[in-house]
């Protein structure tokens, strides 16, 4: 469960994945990758403003989607793929309205409903009960809800401190803490977590590629690393930055040790 569980046995805290016997672990972090893949190219043809390009474009997904959905063994496998990329674009599109002050992402919303008016009445019926299912309960499909928040925060995070301008960097700021701390409510029991996991990779980035180490970019992120540090309830406030750091110590221990090992075979030879 991508830096969250243990090597041998699953936090007791973190509850079982009653979905993960219908999509594992890989499966479900693909579902996560493509449904922000699709929702990228959609919201960049519903940005260029053409509107033969992004019907063109919703056309060419539909089976894209609707293929990779029918991959899965059996009837629930296939609704429920379908629901995991369903809800992951529609989080997006929540995300990207709220950031960027959209009141509607037009492509997307062709696309989904396109994929909702070609079911069969079983088929819809059997589609709203996998959706009902991944909010049952916060375990349910975690592997996919981890994988697309840290998307979702990462491409918000890397939006923000490219903006050139300090109003516009400062609303994505505010909505991407915003995001952050609805989701440490939504989810009581993990929530916590994955906010813990976008602000780790938000450090790795930072060190593995040198972002936001000077300017508006690093004033937004230390300005939204206090105002988490600052909202966060009192209780999660300790785990989430304590666990955040032990990532990213983690991640640079293991990169200082795989460049010593590369500089020791490089002297043997």
């Amino acid at each position: 469960m991508s830096d969250m569980k243990q090597t041998d046995t699953q936090p007791a805290d973190i509850p079982e994945d009653a979905l993960a016997a219908l999509v594992p672990m890989e499966v479900q972090r693909q579902a996560a990758h493509m449904a922000q893949d699709g929702f990228g190219q959609i919201f960049r043809l519903t940005v260029d403003n053409d509107p033969e390009a992004l019907t063109r474009g919703v056309n060419e997904m539909l089976p894209l989607i609707r293929n990779w959905a029918k991959a899965g063994g059996g009837d629930e496998a296939r609704s429920l793929r379908l629901a995991l990329l369903v809800a992951g674009m529609d989080q997006w599109g929540l995300a990207y309205s709220q950031a960027f002050g959209l009141n509607a992402i037009p492509g997307l919303t062709a696309l989904l409903g396109a994929l909702r008016t070609a079911l069969a009445e079983q088929e819809d019926a059997r589609f709203q009960q996998m959706f009902d299912r991944l909010g049952a309960s916060e375990g349910n499909a975690i592997d996919f809800k981890v994988e697309l928040r840290r998307g979702i925060h990462l491409s918000l995070w890397h939006a923000m401190i490219a903006s050139e301008d300090q109003d516009e960097a400062a609303a994505v700021c505010a909505a991407l803490g915003s995001l952050m701390l609805a989701l440490v409510k939504s989810m009581p029991t993990l929530g916590w977590r994955l906010v813990a996991d976008a602000l780790a990779h938000v450090q790795i980035r930072c060190l593995a590629e040198g972002l936001a180490s000077e300017g508006l970019g690093q004033e937004m992120t230390q300005q939204l690393f206090a105002a988490l540090n600052q909202t966060l309830p009192e209780d999660l406030r300790s785990q989430v930055f304590t666990h955040a750091a032990q990532v990213a110590m983690a991640w640079q221990q293991a990169r200082r040790q795989g460049q010593m090992e590369a500089d020791q075979q490089a002297t043997k030879h």
